[in-house]
């Protein structure tokens, strides 16, 4: 009885720093997809004087190997992309896709949600 009370109260105490731990890594793989992904954007736009389309564009045209998995939503449909129907950019000829963001719903540890990122 003592042994599954000792086991009981380590996994009170475990379970949750072990989850916190997860959201931790999510958290921090999403701010690394998205500084690429963001920094993928800027170099297309400045190189082609032109944003891309979608996010697509960035894969064919090598700037990204694929398009990555969004850690909160699990998948790779789900980015929200900011489109700008002005040019940010003199040289810039085309509008086009100006930043990305998650598409998960769920509030982040700094209490802002995941798609505001």
């Amino acid at each position: 009885m003592v042994v599954m009370l000792i086991i009981a109260v380590l996994a009170a105490v475990a379970i949750p720093k072990f989850v916190a731990a997860i959201r931790t890594a999510k958290e921090a793989a999403l701010k690394e997809d998205l500084h690429v992904m963001r920094n993928a954007i800027d170099s297309y736009t400045m190189d082609k004087n032109k944003a891309p389309q979608s996010l697509d564009d960035l894969v064919q045209a090598g700037y990204l190997k694929a398009i990555p998995i969004d850690p909160m939503t699990h998948s790779t449909d789900t980015w929200v992309t900011d489109s700008d129907d002005t040019y940010s950019d003199v040289d810039q000829t085309e509008p086009g896709i100006t930043d990305v963001h998650s598409g998960s719903d769920e509030v982040g540890s700094d209490g802002q949600p995941y798609s505001s990122w």
